[in-house]
């Protein structure tokens, strides 16, 4: 009986094991990998003769489509946007409404780029195009070619290739009005193709927009064109440099900041943007100095001071084909307190200078109340100079492996409104070694007194030194802390010192920009020297 007992029990603690083993999770398969496949179109892919307005696209699995809008390219592009149908929703087709009325004897593409993933994990079916023609063939034809800043190292992605038909319809005012014959876009690469081309003449253009009109719109966009009428047929690859143009000026409304303190804000950087009284006023003087306010906008501030209540002032405006007049009411009644503030705290390279920022101009300064000591308390001789109307440098011979105390004392540095500073003001430097620095040292050859801007650039670009060249000579960058730098090199064509941007409308192409091939990282007491042939770099430019 007791043999039995266990013999029962024992069935029922497998049975119990067993149902548990059922209930469990499955552990399936290896993942999906697989981006999901096309299994018919309605009508079928490369049909002719198009005369359709609605297109279905069948999957072997349940897609969704993503970030459509950023990743669909349709070429030519259609005058009203189809509607496709689903979005954000799980399904085994995919239906394109039409709109439009359709070119005739023309060939349609319909790029997805990465939108269409299947829904479980996620596999992206890439550059998945559908192709039909309303003429009695399939145009097969193609372009390719490059983009790049004209300026930047780093260059935009999702840019816009235009194609538009070299006919007597096409002229410089074209490409703000109306829509290219092809399109596609580069999407996250830089190299682009636009396929089932039909044989003919174009203007190849390309645009970076955050709209998909395919309109050039020159205060947003980036624009980059080619000089010549390129022929289809070719084998030829198109280099594109996109650059941005110099925007036509416009003031904006001027603001009353403080008592004393108007803003005069425009965009159209390179502008001589003046601002003057309208009358003499007895008693007032004045001071103008220029700032930076954001991207692609600048500001004019004008300081004034008197003895006499005021309550308005009128302005005269000009700048180049641009004239205006101004009345600005005053109503604040309180000046902005001095503040100042430095550039420099703690660690100190041999590059840098101790500038001090005072938020309102500079009128005096008193030297006797500076002072400079090193670590052994012993004085540093010093000098001071006016930057600008805001910046005051502190100039002294640093040395090595040093500690720096800069003491400032109360009633030192003077302000347009006569406001001194009520404390004293401290700052701590420290130097190293020289050896924890490294260099940099050019020979350009063949400059063929031609101008030449070389500038040194921090890994984001940012500027740490420029130098003029107009004969072979040898460069040198020193003192550089270990960090990873670039070397940009710009042709002056017109010999102004500064970096041109292009105009499209002018048919001016921006002054020519190289990199040195390599990146260049500076480490500790290192030493890098190169020889570079100037006519090399020309050579590869275009």
């Amino acid at each position: 009986m007791k043999y039995i007992k266990s013999i029962i029990l024992l069935i029922i603690t497998l049975s119990v094991l067993l149902n548990c083993a059922r209930r469990g999770t499955p552990t399936g398969g290896p993942k999906d990998e697989d981006a999901p496949i096309t299994i018919k179109t309605v009508p079928q892919f490369k049909s002719v003769n198009f005369n359709k307005n609605e297109i279905r696209i069948y999957f072997d699995e349940y897609v969704k489509l993503e970030d459509v809008k950023k990743n669909l390219i349709i070429s030519p592009p259609l005058k009203y946007p189809a509607n496709i149908t689903p979005l954000g929703i799980p399904s085994k087709k995919i239906v394109i409404k039409l709109k439009d009325t359709l070119i005739a004897n023309t060939t349609y593409t319909f790029n997805f780029g990465e939108s269409i993933v299947d829904n479980n994990e996620g596999n992206v079916l890439k550059s998945f195009n559908y192709v039909f023609s309303t003429g009695n063939y399939i145009d097969s034809l193609a372009i390719s070619g490059s983009i790049s800043d004209s300026f930047s190292k780093e260059s935009d992605k999702y840019v816009s290739i235009l194609l538009y038909e070299a006919n007597d319809q096409f002229n410089d005012s074209t490409i703000y009005k109306e829509k290219p014959l092809y399109v596609t876009n580069t999407l996250d690469s830089l190299a682009w193709n636009i396929d089932n081309l039909k044989a003919g003449k174009y203007h190849l253009l390309a645009l970076k927009s955050d709209r998909n009109d395919y309109l050039f719109n020159p205060k947003s966009d980036k624009i980059a064109y080619l000089d010549t009428i390129i022929s289809v047929p070719t084998e030829k690859q198109f280099k594109l440099k996109l650059f941005k143009e110099i925007i036509a000026f416009k003031p904006f409304k001027a603001t009353e900041v403080s008592k004393g303190h108007i803003v005069f804000p425009y965009e159209g950087i390179g502008c001589d943007f003046k601002v003057a009284l309208d009358s003499v006023k007895s008693n007032l003087k004045t001071i103008i100095s220029k700032s930076f306010l954001e991207k692609d906008k600048d500001t004019l501030n004008y300081y004034y001071k008197t003895d006499n209540e005021i309550d308005s002032l009128f302005f005269n405006l000009t700048s180049t084909n641009y004239s205006s007049t101004e009345k600005i009411t005053l109503r604040s009644k309180e000046i902005d307190s001095i503040i100042i503030t430095a550039n420099l705290r703690g660690n100190m390279t041999f590059r840098d200078t101790l500038t001090l920022q005072i938020n309102n101009p500079l009128d005096q300064f008193n030297k006797e109340l500076f002072s400079v000591f090193d670590k052994d308390t012993v004085a540093v001789n010093f000098k001071l100079k006016r930057k600008n109307h805001t910046e005051l440098q502190v100039l002294f011979n640093a040395k090595e492996n040093q500690n720096y105390k800069v003491k400032i004392l109360p009633n030192a540095i003077t302000d347009f409104f006569n406001q001194t500073n009520k404390d004293t003001i401290k700052y701590s430097l420290k130097t190293k070694e020289k050896d924890n620095y490294g260099s940099i040292s050019f020979d350009f050859k063949n400059t063929n007194n031609e101008s030449i801007i070389i500038q040194l650039l921090s890994k984001k670009e940012e500027i740490i030194a420029t130098k003029y060249l107009n004969t072979d000579a040898a460069i040198n960058f020193e003192l550089l802390k270990p960090s990873v730098y670039l070397i940009r090199i710009i042709f002056d064509k017109n010999s102004n010192h500064i970096w041109d941007t292009g105009n499209y409308y002018n048919k001016n192409q921006p002054e020519k920009v190289v990199y040195f091939n390599t990146d260049i990282e500076v480490k500790e007491n290192w030493f890098f020297k190169e020889n570079i042939n100037l006519d090399s770099y020309r050579n590869n430019i275009d």
